[in-house]
């Protein structure tokens, strides 16, 4: 099998709006009520990935879930029209878009039987998304239903599990045996740390990963307090390239130590927080950025805008690029509507590790499928929503229709109510 990096990125949704319900992230909650733009958010999305077509990369999506989530208001006793108003915008919240946060994934190589595994997140502590994960398991056990994959259901609460936005794994390769890292949080100060430790042991022993190559790395409190609500705002991995914070762990020292006796051949990248203050690095989304092998081999960063706005970020990311590191190339896309409701590039994609041909062909995209998208989208997804308008039944309708629409355009019809 020809094993190798695709991202699955979330199709940004046709009820994308800025409810403001995450609390720890900094950005969602400072643009609460503002108006969205979900037309231009899903558009950006679309772009960020014919950029990465253009880097020679495999591209693949997850599609948006049905919103409102009728089925979640039922359980709750009540339906859209008369839900009071915090239960409809959590109803028609469109944070799945954010594909990171979808499952944890170990590629083939790192696994007792030889499959590429991925566990569905439960993302228990926000309740606006912990209705998100059976209509995400329904979208995985179709994309990978081939034998060489195993996809498990979410761990069960209370333990959170946040996905792939805790989780890196460095390698001499991708289809090279690897170290898989899970980061866990304790405290945050006045903000939930959302991983538990009880979690990410469960994924690793249902992945079948060897204990001696899986490392449980504690994040730092301070990051979590200052809005790295996840470790990909703080930290990335790529092969055998570690780029993360000064502060981003509890236990670097260690845990660096730990990573070079596993992995002599690993590069740790840590930026200095007198460099750049880890308020910059979080507001800037920096390390929640694609970190991304070339098809010559070379590293690329795929960044937001606003890490080129930031003077210190982009200062040191100059610096590095024109040093002897192994981040060899920027490239930077406009995801502003995703960052100002709290995701960057990097939220927006779930990596896997795998054939192509293995895949499902529907969830895999080139630059005439990503047409066919953007036309749905231009022609469905509203152009704004503000935050007074959720109640209004000529918004759900529309928003119900676009997503319809693409499915249908997809031939995924089968995903209608999941």
């Amino acid at each position: 099998m020809a094993v190798r990096e695709i991202n699955f990125d979330g199709i940004v949704g046709p009820s994308h709006n800025y409810a403001g319900l995450s609390h720890g992230n900094l950005a969602a909650t400072r643009n609460a009520g503002a108006v969205s733009h979900p037309r231009a958010a899903a558009l950006q999305g679309i772009d960020k990935m014919r950029a990465n077509l253009a880097l020679g990369l495999a591209q693949g999506i997850l599609l948006p879930h049905p919103r409102p989530d009728r089925r979640w208001l039922s359980a709750l006793a009540t339906d859209y029209a008369t839900a009071p108003a915090h239960l409809k915008a959590q109803a028609l919240s469109a944070s799945a878009m954010w594909a990171a946060n979808a499952a944890t994934v170990s590629p083939a190589p790192d696994t007792a039987d030889g499959r590429c595994h991925l566990s569905v997140a439960n993302l228990v502590t926000m309740a606006h998304r912990s209705h998100e994960w059976p209509a995400t398991l329904a979208q995985l056990r179709l994309a990978f239903a081939h034998e060489g994959f195993a996809v498990h259901p979410p761990v069960p609460a209370p333990f959170g599990d946040e996905g792939a936005a805790n989780h890196m794994r460095l390698s001499a390769a991708h289809d090279r045996p690897g170290v898989e890292v899970f980061v866990y949080g304790v405290g945050g100060g006045p903000f939930p740390a959302r991983q538990h430790r009880e979690a990410s042991a469960a994924v690793a022993r249902a992945h079948g990963l060897d204990p001696t190559r899986t490392l449980f790395v504690q994040q730092s409190d301070a990051a979590i307090a200052a809005g790295a609500f996840h470790n990909d705002v703080v930290a990335v991995a790529n092969e055998r390239v570690l780029f993360c914070h000064e502060q981003a762990f509890a236990d670097a020292p260690g845990f660096y130590a730990e990573l070079r006796r596993l992995l002599p051949e690993v590069e740790i990248v840590e930026v200095p927080a007198a460099r750049v203050p880890l308020e910059d690095a979080i507001a800037s989304y920096l390390f929640n950025a694609q970190l991304v092998t070339l098809p010559d081999g070379a590293q690329a960063l795929v960044l937001p805008e606003e890490a080129r706005a930031t003077p210190s970020v982009w200062n040191w990311l100059q610096e590095h690029v024109a040093g002897n590191g192994p981040i060899r190339r920027l490239e930077v896309v406009d995801v502003r509507e995703s960052m100002a409701n709290g995701g960057g590039p990097a939220c927006l994609r779930l990596r896997v590790v795998a054939d192509p041909a293995t895949v499902d062909p529907r969830f895999l995209v080139d630059e005439a499928k990503l047409d066919r998208i953007a036309e749905v989208i231009r022609t469905h997804w509203p152009e704004t929503i503000a935050h007074d308008a959720i109640a209004d039944p000529g918004l759900i309708e529309q928003i119900e229709i676009a997503r319809a629409s693409l499915l249908e355009a997809l031939e995924l019809v089968e995903l209608t109510y999941s």
